[in-house]
């Protein structure tokens, strides 16, 4: 694609790596059918090309409009249309930067900026967040039935329950900013699933949202304060030779391994946080890579009474970011799950973040489209790897929605 940048931002670093991506697609129109959006829509500028070109249009010196937003704010970076794309045309980085772009030309209305803005400052912060859901289980008969259906269960105090540091080998569990509040039991599993295959588990309480919630937000500002806070909280325990970071949310996983990338044009910052992206691992990786030991740990725990049927929900950030999805089927195969077919499994449930809240309509519609294609081969559960989806998901099935890990968590512990 022939690009003249404008004078503005042609010799920026993200004018210079926007025109590299532009240069590198070839409008073969791959990822329309790849796109949730086009599907739904039929409109070209709700596909990855038409954005593409309004971006373009964006960086040559067009005034963003309303339409740039609105097609932009469709966009749910589920990245699919990279996994279609023959050209590895990195789409996800460029509607970054054309959101970015939009948001310093365009002001957004009063209302939508103070939406945006509490969405900014409530829900990466774990303490604001467990507060509101402490008020909201105070008044839960107050609250409508949607959303009271949304409230999760107080959990066991043995799902609770974190292994003692015992091993020489040691790895950073992050909690992240939504999930210890709405599901603590997930890092308490992957810390007993690590500790039964000879790996501690330390709780990296100090760290903080990682930062994708901002930075999908056009908030770049805010995102890059968030990882320099959180390269700073980690640095100490990286030196002291943790093997590994990790997260059990994908999307904050995928988003933690490109601190590199997002820091790499920071003087104070940029060595450090490309040391610490070569820390980062999905849970899925780490797992596989100690097979045998996982192995052994599976014929020592109780077999199962009978094959448990699951439905695996990949998330988008699990499949097309960290390309680790058959890594997870084949860890839930191993322990003695039957994986039930998922028809057009690589499509977006429609959580995203906060898309969920912010277009709620196509949303919905994700929704309804991918629980019906999970129900359909009548599992007894439905599995994800994300904290997003999982919420999302449980809004609309009667099915438990259950974290990967907590299911070789039960059936490590003979459940």
């Amino acid at each position: 694609m022939q690009t003249a940048l404008a004078d503005f931002v042609k010799d920026t670093a993200a004018g210079r790596e926007a025109q590299d991506i532009l240069r590198s697609c070839v409008h073969c129109g791959f990822c329309l059918p790849a796109c949730p959006t086009y599907q739904l829509l039929g409109d070209e500028l709700d596909s990855p090309r038409g954005r593409i070109y309004l971006i373009k249009q964006l960086l040559e010196g067009t005034a963003a409009g309303p339409a740039t937003r609105l097609h932009l704010d469709r966009c749910l970076t589920c990245r699919a249309c990279e996994s279609a794309c023959p050209s590895g045309v990195r789409y996800g980085r460029l509607v970054d930067i054309g959101r970015e772009l939009t948001e310093r030309q365009l002001p957004r209305s009063p209302a939508g900026a103070l939406r945006r803005y509490l969405l900014r400052k409530v829900l990466p912060r774990r303490a604001r967040v467990q507060l509101l859901l402490g008020a909201a289980r105070s008044m839960r008969w107050l609250l409508p039935r949607a959303l009271r259906a949304q409230l999760p269960p107080v959990p066991a105090a043995t799902a609770l329950a974190w292994p003692a540091a015992r091993h020489a080998r040691r790895v950073l569990l992050l909690p992240g900013c939504v999930q210890p509040a709405l599901a603590p039991t997930i890092d308490a599993a992957a810390a007993r699933v690590l500790d039964r295959i000879g790996i501690s588990a330390l709780p990296a309480t100090s760290a903080g949202c990682c930062g994708a919630l901002a930075h999908h937000l056009g908030a770049a500002a805010d995102a890059r304060a968030q990882l320099r806070r959180n390269v700073d909280a980690l640095w100490g325990a990286i030196e002291a030779g943790a093997e590994a970071i990790i997260q059990t949310s994908s999307a904050c996983t995928a988003m933690l391994g490109d601190y590199g990338r997002h820091l790499a044009h920071d003087a104070r910052y940029a060595e450090r946080a490309a040391r610490l992206s070569t820390r980062v691992r999905d849970l899925s990786a780490v797992l596989s890579g100690e097979g045998a030991a996982l192995r052994a740990a599976l014929r020592a725990a109780p077999p199962p009474r009978a094959p448990f049927r699951v439905a695996f929900q990949a998330p988008c950030s699990l499949q097309h970011a960290l390309k680790a999805d058959a890594l997870v089927a084949d860890l839930l195969r191993a322990a003695g799950y039957e994986l039930t077919a998922v028809s057009d499994g690589q499509r977006c449930c429609g959580a995203a973040g906060t898309y969920a809240l912010l277009q709620p309509q196509l949303s919905q519609r994700l929704l309804r489209a991918k629980v019906s294609a999970l129900e359909a081969q009548a599992p007894e559960l439905i599995a994800t790897a994300n904290i997003g989806c999982l919420q999302h998901l449980r809004a609309a099935t009667r099915l438990p929605v259950r974290h990967w890990v907590e299911l070789l968590d039960a059936r490590l512990a003979g459940g």
